[in-house]
């Protein structure tokens, strides 16, 4: 079916040719949702209407998210044989100074520039494409994100776009699968099962109707990958769960997109349309005799739907409960009781490079065991936070040191939390591990949907697993008991553990919890929702013994195990705390060094921040320190 597409991309690089090509200016707006969160539609409007004034004619798109969400709004600017020079944290008020000053005046502002992409650009900015947070990349699923407008079929089509849909229709359905099993594609949703077996399970049984779903129900805390592929390069998804529809037999496919990504959605719906306009998606794909539609499902936001049997559950008009073992695969009774075949947003978007490339081109990228690249949402104490794409095998400590440029406020490092809630903590001597499926799940981890949360020495390590034990019990569907009450019972002693009421036993007892959930529970959420715990406990044990033996809190997080203290050889009296105390816990009279009232003290924190760094007259106490405090003793 090459021929025909032959014509589609002709047309297509002839339309996207003849505006990129032009003597005019193009400007890039980062409109994620990441940039339209920091005001990048307000920059869009005085960009937009600051040319009309300058009468100047440029090309303004709005594309997605090239990664540096640390740096937005970004906007980027091209001259006809100029570099592409980035300007960073723009407002509508440097907006404007940005089109007079390089548009009008040819003055490329490097006070505002973040520096350029390619191989020269001016000698007073820095070149970013080989600085640290790209250096270390291999941008493959990404490759479109934050280059294209997402909502321009023809500039997916001119980048290669639909040429392995075109390829692929017409040769046979196994040959497409042994070349996704040749590669050795795992899945990217989380649990790395291998593309090609999934593929080729779903096409042995034989059945009058098929299905394809997307599960693009990204709720993981902090993770944002799948949403901004789909926001950035939507049409790449839908190639893959074309040709995934070719290969398994299947003319219907889903997208199971949760609803609160209104953006992704809109722009899903524009890429469904242009796609059907182009004889790529629908009837008779490229003339063939092959059919296939899609649709898009609007999940409601219970993160158990994440889970393939849940999802088929909700897509069906159910409550999204994950059925119990033992039970069909979904590839061979899924959605209406028919063979369903389940991929992940980013599964699906690299599949049509793997068939057009080859199978070796993907194996020479990362490890034997885990080949490819993995995308993560790198975000918590981080200096440069936002969406990465490394090849497998990279080093953990090279993510976080090098791309993400360290801690933030150049405080200690304490851990990283890979795999979302599901994941584990991982301290600093693990820094040197390969990031891949097999290793992390090995150290207590997993590489999960993507997900990276860097911790720093302020946290408190059992707060952390409170935290996301607590989002995953809420998150449990409730349907099998070790889950249901098992989460509850490890929260409940990790709730007294925080607050002062910690006991001997309680450690061994968090434990025992651990894996009489793992083991008993039916679904993925709940064999993997005491991880956070147990690997905390397997590096931070100290830090569990502080808070029950000598009732502490060694990052003075835990309220009841802290007190603000006034240390009266450094108070100035100048009374920034005493009026700045919501609850009058503090009192005190001019040249007079104030007091802290502990039975009114809320804990807050609030007179801690407002002290003045120069006179650091207000600590923080905890364990013994706090008891000699309270006892009228030397801290």
């Amino acid at each position: 079916m090459t021929q025909k597409f032959d014509l589609i991309e002709k047309e297509a690089r002839e339309t996207w040719e003849n505006t990129e090509n032009s003597n005019t200016p193009h400007i890039y707006i980062g409109c994620a949702t990441c940039g339209n969160a920091t005001g990048a539609q307000s920059v869009v409007r005085t960009i937009k209407k600051k040319l009309e004034e300058e009468k100047v004619d440029a090309v303004v798109k709005e594309i997605g998210c090239i990664g540096m969400c640390f740096a937005e709004v970004l906007v980027d600017v091209i001259k006809p044989g100029q570099p592409r020079i980035s300007y960073h944290g723009v407002t509508p008020e440097t907006a404007e100074e940005i089109v007079e000053s390089y548009l009008v005046n040819d003055d490329h502002r490097p006070d505002l520039a973040l520096g350029y992409f390619g191989k020269s650009g001016p000698d007073d900015i820095e070149r970013i494409d080989t600085g640290d947070v790209f250096k270390n990349q291999q941008r493959v699923i990404l490759k479109n994100c934050g280059n294209i407008d997402p909502e321009n079929i023809n500039e997916y089509i001119a980048h290669g776009g639909y040429r392995g849909l075109a390829e692929t229709i017409g040769k046979k359905q196994e040959d497409i699968i042994n070349i996704l099993k040749d590669s050795n594609l795992r899945g990217r949703g989380g649990a790395g099962f291998p593309t090609g077996r999934k593929w080729e399970s779903c096409l042995r049984p034989q059945a009058d109707q098929k299905y394809v779903i997307c599960n693009a129900d990204e709720g993981d805390p902090g993770a944002f990958m799948d949403r901004s592929v789909l926001e950035g390069d939507p049409h790449s998804v839908i190639e893959g769960m074309i040709i995934a529809g070719y290969a398994i037999g299947s003319s219907k496919g889903y997208f199971y997109v949760r609803a609160e990504y209104p953006l992704a959605i809109r722009r899903l719906r524009k890429a469904i349309e242009q796609a059907k306009e182009k004889n790529l998606l629908g009837d008779n794909v490229l003339d063939s005799d092959f059919c296939f539609d899609l649709e898009i499902f609007q999940g409601a936001g219970a993160f158990v739907c994440g889970e393939s049997t849940a999802l088929v559950m909700s897509i069906e008009g159910n409550r999204g409960w994950p059925k119990p073992l033992p039970r069909p695969r979904t590839t061979e009774e899924g959605l209406w009781g028919k063979p369903t075949l389940l991929n992940n947003v980013k599964t699906f978007s690299v599949v049509p490079q793997i068939l057009s490339k080859g199978a070796d081109w993907f194996k020479n990228i990362g490890t034997a065991g885990s080949p490819g690249t993995a995308v993560f949402a790198l975000t918590g104490k981080i200096k440069r936070s936002g969406l990465i794409e490394v090849p497998m095998g990279i080093e953990l400590g090279k993510i976080i040191r090098e791309i993400g440029g360290g801690i933030l406020d150049d405080k200690k490092f304490k851990a990283v939390q890979t795999g979302g809630p599901s994941g584990g903590c991982l301290p600093e001597d693990k820094l040197d591990l390969s990031v891949d499926f097999d290793t992390l799940v090995k150290a207590g981890s997993m590489m999960g949907s993507g997900g990276m949360v860097v911790i720093d020495e302020s946290t408190c390590m059992v707060d952390i697993a409170r935290y996301f034990l607590d989002f995953t019990f809420e998150e449990s569907c409730g349907q099998c008991v070790p889950c249901r009450q098992g989460t509850q019972q490890m929260l409940t002693v990790l709730n007294d553990i925080c607050e002062g009421r910690g006991r001997e036993g309680d450690i061994e007892h968090l434990l025992e919890l651990g894996d009489s959930i793992i083991k008993g529970s039916i679904c993925g959420l709940g064999q993997t929702a005491p991880n956070p715990v147990l690997s905390t406990v397997q590096y931070f044990r100290d830090e569990y013994e502080a808070h029950i033996k000598d009732k502490a809190c060694p990052a003075l997080v835990c309220k009841n195990l802290i007190m603000f203290h006034i240390d009266e050889e450094k108070c100035t009296a100048c009374g920034r705390c005493r009026k700045a105390c919501p609850v009058e816990a503090i009192s005190g009279e001019k040249k007079v060094p104030h007091k802290i009232d502990q039975n009114i003290c809320t804990r807050c924190g609030i007179c801690f921040s407002e002290c003045p760094e120069r006179f650091s007259a207000v600590d923080r106490l905890t364990g013994k320190e706090k008891l000699a405090a309270t006892s009228g003793k030397e801290g």
